[in-house]
């Protein structure tokens, strides 16, 4: 392995860093994940909600006070501003829990498009040397020509490898704030129907 990384030339060490950086957003991330699904209590979320169907909402609020449920703190700083400006307090408070859910992916989604081209390039400048060298030999021995060109590849390679390898998380992380995302428009706009409700009886 070792052999094939300098063999790739010195754009193998920005790849190498890809790599290491991808692969720590990979582990924080779901380690992240990880942790949001523990904190998720159901049963909570439900009392509350009926909670907020009674009307009561102090009692709601009391209930959601400490609770690390990512739609339950949503839910309790709407019901924190009840009185006035429910709406916004929860599309800001979603939208935070949203940003902090996507922290690290844009890292993620650079290096798979970076990676690649980064092997793309690592590449064409092996062949440029390959060429030079064949200038230089002259037809005499193309093996030495060869054998650069396909050095050259390991950087290409090496490139796909890392995107590859990265997009599976990637996506899979992304399908998880897509799912998040959906989970709080449903009980944000369960609470807001129940306000309505509650104020027009």
């Amino acid at each position: 392995m070792y052999e094939l990384f300098q063999k790739g030339g010195y754009v193998m060490y920005p790849l190498l860093v890809c790599s290491v950086i991808a692969l720590t957003f990979s582990i924080e991330r779901l380690f992240f994940w990880i942790n949001e699904r523990k904190a998720r209590n159901i049963k909570l979320l439900i009392e509350i909600m009926k909670e907020a169907e009674a009307g009561q909402y102090d009692n709601a609020l009391r209930l959601g006070s400490k609770s690390r449920d990512y739609v339950i703190r949503v839910i309790c700083n709407g019901l924190a501003h009840i009185e006035f400006s429910m709406l916004n307090a929860l599309e800001m408070a979603a939208g935070d829990e949203i940003s902090r859910m996507k922290r690290g992916l844009g890292v993620l989604d650079t290096i798979i498009t970076m990676a690649p081209l980064l092997g793309i390039l690592g590449t064409v400048i092996g062949i440029i040397q390959s060429f030079d060298m064949l200038g230089q030999m002259g037809i005499e021995d193309p093996k030495a020509v060869t054998v650069g060109i396909a050095q050259a590849l390991i950087t290409t390679a090496a490139g796909l490898t890392i995107a590859l390898a990265t997009i599976i998380p990637y996506n899979y992380f992304i399908s998880r704030v897509e799912k998040a995302t959906s989970n709080l428009e449903k009980y944000t706009t369960s609470l807001e129907i129940l306000y309505q409700k509650n104020t027009y009886k």
